[in-house]
């Protein structure tokens, strides 16, 4: 599968774009094997095994990857989805709020309409409510 990284990673956006999960994970796959310094395919994997609704697999390679690149907000914020789709709602709070201290504005904006975000808007308003009424 040798291409240039470049061509690789256009690969994998085209296949993410046409929700072909399986080619895009095979790819992404790839390019995390070769480019273990780069966030790049262990994200991208990670991503795809979530689209493929293999959500656990994708925590578990999300949280090895948020610890070898700290500065990135987008890893907390995809754990922060996949805890939420996980029914993990303390940790999915955890990992939203990581993600906002890296990029307030990045986190927010994306989270808006997140639709793996909803179970932890719901509970946290479930939250909010039941302590307020």
């Amino acid at each position: 599968m040798w291409a240039h990284p470049q061509v690789l990673k256009l690969r994998y956006n085209v296949y993410a774009a046409a929700k072909q999960w399986n080619m895009a994970l095979e790819i992404a796959s790839f390019l995390h094997q070769q480019l273990p310094d780069e966030s790049f395919g262990g994200n991208q994997a990670a991503i795809a095994l979530h689209k493929l609704g293999r959500t656990q697999e994708a925590k578990a390679l999300a949280l090895g990857l948020v610890t070898r690149f700290p500065k990135q907000w987008d890893l907390p914020y995809n754990l922060a989805c996949y805890c939420a789709q996980l029914g993990e709602l303390k940790e999915a709070e955890h990992w939203f709020k990581a993600a906002r201290a890296l990029n307030e504005d990045g986190a927010k904006r994306a989270g808006i309409e997140d639709p793996d975000l909803v179970p932890l808007w719901e509970g946290m308003w479930d939250t909010t409510w039941k302590k307020s009424g």
